[in-house]
């Protein structure tokens, strides 16, 4: 039991998502928005590493001082693919080491209580999609569950993109499901904050925990382990006529496999050996996924230091 489970306290976990490989002014922007957290008693998750995953923390911390909580949380998730490559940064000071990155995804949205997706690349990108397909399915409409993506004026170019990925291959719904802020911390934090009163009412109503959300329901397509063989990858189903949160778990394991391509040893080694992945799909998604992919590459946001090759190839 790694304690991170607390009952009777109030809905106040915010999970933050981001890169670690981010600009000098997209990092500082995370700092702001988790001072503002601070400052209103909120506490912080994320995947622990560096880049977006520490800022909001290190802000949280001067936030939380200033108004006396000495039990600020600074919660990392993260799991034995990531951790071997991405150390916790040194602010976490509850850390989880799931088996596997589909259960450390779960822990996110069941220990937090709201999410701000900060600028990344493709992990990033896999949370959101994980996010949004869960909360399109049938069963959790009308689970309150705040998300905001939010970036400095910098960034508003990367939210604009995300924002066209997404309604391209999910759909208006999808797009529905979160709120873009720019370069407004104090209103990422007050709707946090307020969203948090939403929140607590959900739960006393279902007579749900605080500190677990039970009531939300994960499909199986979300949950089950995926190993993004070569032939894995290949046989992906990224066809529309099937229902959006199925498309959005093969979405998310599209990029998962990209991630692991990139950072994971098993990937890289893979890749190595028999040369990039193939991700196929009809020609609107094809173009659709790589008009973000490319962004991502021009903008280093695939690895943190060096030319980056790719480890995917997509194929019509």
């Amino acid at each position: 039991n790694a304690r991170v489970l607390q009952p009777g306290v109030d809905p106040n976990v915010v999970v933050c998502w981001g890169g670690h490989s981010i600009g000098r002014e997209e990092y500082d922007y995370t700092k702001e928005v988790g001072y503002e957290f601070g400052l209103r008693g909120l506490d912080v998750c994320t995947g622990c590493g560096p880049g977006a995953m520490k800022g909001p923390m290190k802000g949280a911390t001067i936030g939380h001082a200033k108004q006396r909580i000495a039990n600020g949380r600074y919660i990392g998730l993260t799991e034995p693919g990531i951790i071997a490559s991405e150390p916790p940064n040194p602010i976490v000071n509850e850390l989880v080491i799931l088996p596997d990155i589909e259960k450390r995804l779960e822990a996110f949205i069941r220990i937090g209580h709201g999410v701000v997706v900060f600028a990344g690349g493709v992990g990033t990108t896999e949370e959101l999609l994980y996010l949004l397909g869960i909360l399109m399915h049938p069963r959790n409409e009308g689970h309150p569950f705040p998300v905001v993506l939010s970036g400095p004026p910098e960034s508003a170019d990367y939210f604009a993109a995300i924002d066209r990925f997404v309604g391209a291959t999910l759909g208006p719904q999808a797009q529905s499901l979160y709120e873009i802020v720019i370069g407004d911390p104090v209103k990422v934090a007050k709707i946090m904050k307020r969203s948090m009163d939403a929140v607590k009412q959900y739960r006393v109503d279902g007579r749900d925990a605080f500190y677990f959300n039970w009531q939300l329901f994960i499909d199986e397509a979300f949950q089950a382990p995926f190993v993004p063989t070569h032939q894995a990858m290949a046989d992906l189903s990224l066809a529309r006529d099937q229902a959006p949160h199925l498309l959005a778990a093969n979405l998310r394991r599209a990029f998962s496999g990209i991630v692991a391509g990139n950072v994971k040893e098993q990937g890289i080694r893979a890749v190595e050996a028999n040369g990039p992945y193939e991700i196929r799909a009809d020609v609107q998604m094809l173009a659709a996924m790589d008009e973000l992919l490319q962004r991502f590459v021009s903008q280093q946001r695939m690895k943190l230091q060096g030319e980056y090759t790719p480890c995917y190839r997509l194929v019509g």
